[in-house]
C-alpha cells in the first residue's frame, strides 16, 4: 500500500486536491470529515460530549452544535484536554478502521489538516501540501467564505507557517492559480509518479536512473532530512545513527541526483532482519550488491575483506532515487562514508579534484545505454583517484581529530 498525507492550510484548496486524487483512484481518508462522522447524533462519542459539557452542546434537532461546544471545551486547558481525550481516540480508531477496510495494494491518501504541525509526515511514503501564501489565503476566505478578516488572520497564525510546510513536502503543489489550473498538474502526478511508486513498491522495484552528473540543487539537503526521518521511524533502535553521504551531503558540489543515506547497523543480521520493513516504506534492497570494493583495491583492503560487507536499498519513487547503505558500527566502510563526506567538506580543493574525477567517469557512462554497463563505466573510471583519496581522507582525519 502507498500511503500519501495530504495537508495545506486553510484556504488552500486542500479538499480540490482530494477530489481529483479520488477521481484516480486513490482510497481518501479525511480526519475532518472523521472527526464530525464520530460525534454526529446517536454516536457514543457524541454521548460522552454531553456528560462532560452539558446539554447545552446540542441543536435543538440534537446535533453538535460546533460554536456552543468551541465556547465550553476552550474556556481552559482542562476543557480543551477533556474534549481531546473524547474525541482523538475515537478518530484514531476510525482512522485504523478505513485503513484496514482498504485495498492492500491501494493508494490511501490521508487527509490531515495537521500534518505538519503534528510531525506526521514521516509516517508516509509521500507528503503532498497544497500551497498558497498566507496573504492570497485571508483573501480568499474573506472573500469566498465571508470569514471576517482577523478570524482568518488568526486561523493562519495559529497553523504551520509556510516555511514549514515547504520544508515538510515531497510535493509542493502551488494552488496560487486561477480555479482548474491545479487539476492538471495533479493528473500528471499521478501518472509520472504515484501510480508509479505504488507499482514499484508491490513489486519491489528499485529506480536506478543512469549516472549523470547535475548542478548543485540546495534542495537535496531537505530531501535528505525528510528521508532520514523516516528511515529512524522504520529502523527504531536497530539504528545506531542515520547519515546523509555521499557528494549530495556536500553543499554546492554537482553530483548525481541521487540520495545516499547511511544506516549504521550494529551487525550485519539486524540489516538482514530490516530488509522488510524497508521495503515496504518504499526502500527494496538491491540484492546483488553485498558488499563494498575494498580499499585501497591494490592492497585488497586495509582489513579482512569481510568487513567490507554491507546491504543496500534503493528507492521506488520515480521522484526521488536514493541509495540506503546498511553497514556495521566502526567497521571501515562505515566510517569511511563519513570521513569522506567531512573531508569533501572541509576542502574546497579536494571537491574541485572529485569534482573532475566524476565529470570524467560520467562522461565513459554516457557512451552506455544500458544502466549496468554505465554504472560500471563510472565505477571503474572513479575507482583509481578512490586508492589514494582514501588514504588522504584519513589522513587528514588524523590531522584535525575527526571523529565520527
Amino acid at each position: 500500500m502507498l500511503r500519501i498525507g495530504l495537508t495545506g492550510g486553510i484556504g488552500a484548496g486542500k479538499s480540490t486536491v482530494s477530489k481529483i486524487l479520488a477521481e484516480l483512484g486513490a482510497v481518501i481518508v479525511d480526519a475532518d470529515l472523521i472527526a464530525r462522522e464520530v460525534v454526529e447524533p446517536g454516536t457514543p462519542g457524541l454521548t460522552a460530549l454531553v456528560e462532560r459539557f452539558g446539554n447545552d452542546i446540542l441543536t435543538e434537532a440534537g446535533a453538535l452544535d460546533r460554536a456552543a461546544l468551541a465556547a465550553r471545551a476552550f474556556a481552559d486547558e482542562e476543557s480543551r484536554l477533556a474534549l481531546n481525550s473524547i474525541v482523538h481516540p475515537l478518530v484514531g480508531a476510525r482512522t485504523a478502521e478505513l485503513i484496514d477496510s482498504a485495498a492492500a495494494d491501494a493508494v490511501l491518501v490521508q487527509d490531515i489538516p495537521l500534518l505538519v504541525e503534528g510531525g506526521m509526515g514521516a509516517a508516509f511514503h509521500l507528503v503532498l501540501i497544497v500551497f498558497v501564501d498566507a496573504e492570497e489565503r485571508v483573501r480568499r476566505l474573506v472573500g469566498s467564505r465571508g470569514m471576517p478578516e482577523a478570524d482568518a488572520r488568526a486561523r493562519i497564525a495559529a497553523q504551520a507557517d509556510d516555511e514549514q510546510r515547504r520544508a515538510a513536502a515531497d510535493v509542493l503543489l502551488d494552488n496560487s492559480g486561477e480555479p482548474g489550473a491545479l487539476e492538471p498538474v495533479v493528473r500528471a502526478l499521478w501518472s509520472e509518479r504515484i501510480a508509479p511508486f505504488a507499482s514499484n513498491i508491490r513489486t519491489r522495484t528499485v529506480v536506478r536512473p543512469l549516472p549523470a552528473l547535475v548542478a548543485p540543487d540546495p534542495r537535496w539537503a531537505g530531501e535528505a532530512a525528510r528521508l532520514i526521518a523516516r528511515l529512524q521511524l522504520v529502523c527504531g533502535d536497530r539504528a545506531v545513527r542515520v547519515d546523509h553521504i555521499g557528494s549530495t551531503a556536500v553543499e554546492g558540489m554537482p553530483a548525481k541526483d541521487v540520495i545516499d543515506l547511511q544506516v549504521t547497523v550494529a551487525d550485519l543480521a539486524t540489516a538482514d532482519d530490516l530488509a522488510e520493513p524497508l521495503a515496504e516504506a518504499g526502500f527494496p534492497r538491491i540484492e546483488h550488491i553485498t558488499a563494498d570494493d575494498p580499499k585501497p583495491s591494490y592492497l585488497g583492503g586495509e582489513t579482512d575483506p569481510a568487513l567490507w560487507d554491507k546491504r543496500i536499498h534503493g528507492g521506488a519513487d520515480p521522484g526521488r532515487p536514493v541509495n540506503i547503505h546498511l553497514r556495521v558500527d566502526g567497521w571501515p566502510g562505515q566510517q569511511f562514508a563519513l570521513v569522506f563526506r567531512d573531508w569533501l567538506r572541509a576542502h574546497p580543493d579536494v571537491r574541485a579534484e572529485y569534482t573532475d574525477i566524476k565529470e570524467g567517469a560520467a562522461d565513459k557512462a554516457a557512451g552506455h545505454s544500458s544502466y549496468e554497463d554505465a554504472v560500471t563505466a563510472y565505477i571503474d573510471a572513479k575507482t583509481p583517484w578512490f586508492d589514494t583519496a582514501y588514504s588522504r581522507a584519513w589522513e587528514w582525519a588524523d590531522r584535525a581529530g575527526w571523529k565520527a
